[in-house]
Order: C-alpha cells, then structure tokens, then sequence
C-alpha cells in the first residue's frame, strides 16, 4: 500500500492507493497552518501500512537532493509554509521512503502512466486555477535541472486593449499575473464561474494561454498538451486556444489536429494524486 499526497495552497489530498493507480481511500484538508494541517495529514495514514509516500507539492519547492533544503517547500508566498521540510516531516513521523516533486508534475507523471499521454514518452501538462504551474515528461522522465519548471511565471506579450496590471506578487505581467484564476476575478470583478457567458472574458484567457503554449511547443515539443485546473474546467477557453495559437506559429510547426493534441486531463481531478502514488512507488523502489 502507498502514500499519496497532493498539497495544495488551498487543501491537501491524501490518499492510499496500489501500483496499478488504483485509490482505496482519500480525502480532503483544508491547507491552513503546518501545525494544524499536517497533523490531520499523519493522522489519515496512520491508520494504513504504508511502504512510502509521494507528495506533489505547491512551490516553489527544492528538489534537489544535493541540496541541505532537499523535500522543503521554499519561497512559497503561501502564509506560514516558507521554508518548510515537508519531507523531513513526513518521514519522522512514518520512517517509510519519501518521492518529492512539484503537483503538476506529479500531474504529468500520472497523465502518461494512465491518462491522456499513456503510452508517450513526453507530454506536457499545465494547471490553470489558483496559480499556473506545468510539469512536462521528456524522454521519459520529469523535467528538473538547476530546479523543477515554474512555466506559470513566463513573459506574455500584453494584449493591446488589457490594461490590468498583473495579479503575480513577483513578475505583476507574467503567465500567472494575467491569465491564473485570481487575474480573472480581479480583471472582470467576479469569479470565473460567473462568467461563463462574457466570450471577452474567455477570447482573452485563450489569447494569453495560446502564447505560453506556442513557447511551450517550440522549447520542449511535447507529443501531448494536458490543460486542467479550475479555469480549464470552462471548456470554450480551449475554443479560443485553438484560434490564437495556429495564428501565433503561423506554419512554423506543424501541430497535430489541436482537438486531439491539446486536451483536458483523462484522469480528472485525479492527475495529480495518481502521479503522487507513482512518486511514492518510485521512492519504494530506490530505497
């Protein structure tokens, strides 16, 4: 039996599961203080025997292994989380192997195990919600070098008619200021979901989105684009994705038909604390 946990700025999901992705049980933390969260999330799996847990992580986080931070969450804007060891934590508490990555890329790693990208050797998967984060699979494996991809915080070109200035506390203007959930909310002054009739509000998401994507492609040349998060959950964001981003390669690449390329994760709200199991299975491996 394995560990799961997918850590959230907003909640944390636990779960146990086995190596074919199958979840046995799982539920939902609210992300508050370490204290107070961890102490539910120690509380959930020792009632299992588990060989080891995989965390998906919020970030940025330092992976590492190098490095005297290895398994922290680091310079997170998140109250109270800076600097945290978030797997030093987990193993004195259950002394089992610990995998560490970022969430998205625990996305991607479940998305190509069994969703969407089964069977490819690279994919790219994107989250769209509170923040904007993507991991990608190359060759076979998660992308990480100096540090783990923070793809959310790129340079967009500002469209001409948008004059918000960026809700990102680093970068205002980059990927996440413009285009994440809270951009949405600040720029149109409701939340997404009330919004699901303004197209201007959607034609835009899709113009700042097609951008990244086209930088995306031309870099890392993924086989398969997953788009999740709560944003992507409205559907004609795809729409409009589909009409600005042929425009921006404009024939220098050649895509595959984008309905099929560019898509919603197959396993759901589920990408993430799959791929998280598949860290733990990992870490059980190399102990």
């Amino acid at each position: 039996m394995l560990g799961a946990i997918e850590a959230g700025g907003t909640k944390f999901v636990c779960a146990v599961g086995d190596e074919s992705g199958k979840i046995i049980e799982k539920i939902q933390i609210p992300t508050t203080t370490p204290k107070e969260t961890m102490s539910l999330v120690k509380e959930f799996f020792i009632k299992f025997p588990i060989k080891a847990i995989g965390v998906g992580s919020f970030g940025p986080i330092e992976v590492n292994e190098e490095s005297a931070k290895y398994g922290y969450i680091t310079s997170t804007p998140k109250p109270g989380w800076s600097d945290f060891p978030i797997v030093q934590e987990l193993k004195a508490a259950f002394n089992v192997p610990v995998g560490f990555n970022t969430d998205v890329n625990a996305a991607a790693l479940g998305e190509t195990t069994f969703g969407a990208a089964k069977g490819l050797d690279s994919c790219l998967y994107i989250t769209v919600g509170t923040g904007i984060g993507a991991g990608a699979i190359v060759q076979g494996n998660l992308l990480q070098g100096l540090s783990h991809p923070e793809m959310g915080h790129i340079l967009v070109r500002r469209h001409p008619n948008d004059t918000y200035a960026g809700k990102c506390p680093y970068h205002h203007d980059c990927l996440e200021g413009l285009a994440s959930g809270p951009a949405i909310e600040a720029r149109w002054g409701a939340k997404g979901d009330q919004l699901v009739d303004r197209v201007e509000v959607w034609d835009l998401e899709g113009y700042y989105l097609a951008q990244a994507l086209m930088q995306y492609i031309l870099i890392l040349s993924p086989q398969k684009i997953i788009l999740g998060g709560g944003v992507m959950k409205q559907k004609q964001v795809f729409t409009a994705i589909n009409k600005y981003l042929p425009e921006l390669l404009n024939k220098y690449v050649t895509l595959p038909e984008l309905t099929n390329y560019i898509v919603s994760p197959k396993l759901g709200d589920n990408a993430g604390i799959t791929g998280a199991l598949m860290l733990a299975l990992g870490a059980s491996h190399s102990s």
